[in-house]
């Protein structure tokens, strides 16, 4: 198993404890805070809090209401982020093959332990105590005697007693007849059905998901899709075709791993995916308790290696309706960042939890405590034991060995020469991070059109913040001259450690690269990162190399 090896650093001690906190509570986390936004945090008052409680993407979960109530949330955000100054990711999620029960009529389904309830495809039955219609008229044909369903409102908790546990005793043409394992009361017009280890046949990316990309989505010009029930690589490319036909084809895409199936193909999915994300909720019911954290620290140790963004959910539960989390959540939340994930997204805590703005403020001073004992060293040698030890440029040319070694998870271009140029930039980013720790800079200051130059140098886990500015690009179609940036910057916004800045087009012309440091300083000593003699490492491209350079800031 690959994972599990990101101890603490050998250096801290139990008496630790006891200081100050790693970091100052306006200072925010290398780690990412994802927030679904719904009825508790729509508000641009919440919104702006939450911003400045450390958010960075903001996800539209689409299985619930419609594009105008999610567009006057966006709107909200935006106004948010105008007031805050600060840029958030958007995230639209998609529904996916989700089986859910219909409430129509709005009343509490109360279930007692050792009862019997009948789940049926026949959509003509009213939801009552005794009969729950499923929108899956095949779930019949699939299932059988000792299966386990499971059912709870949307984005279960698992706290509540809204969630039920029932085991198949037998199937009756279209009826499922099921012994009820725990008493429980279902509540709100949504119900998710869960079937655990059994495939469902119905499309990963739906009708319902193509109309809400080709008018929502395309409207906004969304950074990110979270494809959820990710089952193959297929799904992936499938979704990449839709999103050039919409002209959406520098929406990067994260696969949500939630499904047996999708474990079962992770890499062939990692290979073509942007990020994952890691639908902890349904993956909960497909596997044993015991069996999730293994596949945790396998597959976020894979996707640190090939140096794609990660994703956890389902960390702080228990602040839908607490200020604070359990002790067992919070070591959660530091297990992930110690595992490697780039960020933390947030569910119910956010969506309909009592305390939005203190779950993003807790989440990331947990994040920032472990990462000021994340064992950078470790995930350093492992990193280049898997890529190879660093070459000069000459050797690098010469060698295309870790191409193919590796080819089953590093997805590069099929072009040899920029399969050439990435090695390049690849291992010069390497040289860069080591010279940034040997120096003790305070920040690394990347210049990047597409982002990839900062996700590689973000890939090794540098443990001071990466600055990235982002140079915007003049781009032509048959019918407009457009720039390019904003985007880029914002889905930087998933990447562990980044800071996007969003820099004047004038800055790729020659002689500008000092005038466009100025903002990554301002940046750095506005949220804490920088004082007086602290030194930067800057990263940039001159013609066709890569240079490093190191500056020391002046009083």
């Amino acid at each position: 198993m690959q994972g599990g090896q990101m101890i603490v650093e050998e250096n801290a001690h139990l008496a630790t404890v006891l200081t100050c906190s790693a970091k100052s509570s306006n200072i925010p986390s290398l780690t990412k805070v994802i927030a679904t936004l719904g009825p508790k945090s729509r508000s641009v008052e919440t919104i702006a809090a939450c911003l400045n409680a450390g958010m960075s993407g903001a996800r539209f979960d689409f299985s619930w209401l419609d594009g105008d109530y999610h567009q006057e949330t966006l709107e909200n955000l935006r106004v948010a982020m105008k007031s805050t100054k600060k840029l958030c990711a958007v995230i639209l999620d998609t529904v996916g093959p989700e089986l859910q029960v219909c409430n129509t009529t709005g009343n509490p389904i109360n279930l007692e332990a050792d009862t019997h309830v009948t789940i049926t495809s026949n959509a003509s039955n009213q939801p009552s105590d005794e009969v729950l219609a499923v929108d899956y008229a095949e779930l019949p044909k699939i299932v059988k005697k000792g299966d386990t369903i499971f059912l709870g409102q949307h984005l279960f908790t698992g706290h509540e007693t809204s969630s039920a546990w029932l085991e198949v005793l037998e199937i009756k043409g279209e009826d499922i007849i099921c012994l009820v394992k725990n008493t429980a009361t279902l509540s709100g017009s949504m119900i998710t059905v869960c079937v655990s280890n059994v495939k469902i046949n119905l499309a990963t990316l739906t009708a319902k998901d193509k109309q809400i990309i080709s008018t929502w989505g395309v409207r906004n010009n969304v950074d990110i899709i979270s494809l959820s029930y990710t089952r193959r690589a297929e799904d992936v490319r499938e979704l990449r075709v839709f999103l050039n036909s919409q002209n959406l084809g520098e929406t990067q895409i994260y696969s949500k791993i939630e499904t047996l199936e999708g474990l079962e193909h992770f890499n062939e999915i990692l290979q073509e995916a942007d990020g994952i994300i890691f639908g902890r909720g349904n993956l909960g019911i497909d596997l044993p308790p015991e069996k999730v954290f293994l596949f945790q620290k396998s597959a976020i140790s894979k996707c640190n290696l090939v140096g794609k963004p990660v994703i956890v959910t389902r960390v702080v539960d228990s602040m839908t309706g607490n200020l604070r989390p359990t002790r067992a959540e919070a070591t959660d939340v530091a297990n992930a960042v110690l595992d490697g994930a780039d960020g933390i997204m947030l569910g119910a805590e956010t969506l309909r939890g009592l305390y939005p703005v203190d779950a993003v403020r807790t989440v990331g001073r947990i994040s920032a405590e472990a990462e000021h004992v994340y064992n950078h060293t470790l995930h350093y040698k492992r990193l280049i034991k898997f890529v190879g030890e660093p070459m000069n440029h000459a050797e690098s040319v010469a060698s295309s060995a870790v191409i193919h070694r590796h080819r089953h998870l590093m997805k590069l271009p099929i072009d040899f020469s920029d399969q050439i140029a990435y090695l390049r930039m690849l291992f010069f980013t390497h040289f860069q991070v080591r010279s940034a720790v040997k120096v003790k800079a305070a920040i690394i200051v990347v210049f990047t059109s597409s982002g990839r130059a900062a996700r590689l140098i973000a890939k090794y886990r540098p443990p001071m913040p990466i600055v990235a500015i982002v140079v915007p690009r003049l781009r032509s179609n048959s019918l407009r001259w457009t720039f390019t940036g904003s985007s880029q910057a914002r889905q930087l916004l998933g990447v562990r450690g980044v800071n996007p800045i969003l820099a004047s087009p004038d800055v790729a012309t020659p002689g500008s690269e000092e005038s466009a440091l100025k903002p990554a300083i301002e940046h750095g000593r506005y949220v804490g990162y920088l004082n007086s003699r602290d030194r930067i490492v800057v990263f940039q491209k001159v013609g066709d190399s890569w240079v490093a350079k190191i500056v020391e800031l002046q009083q």
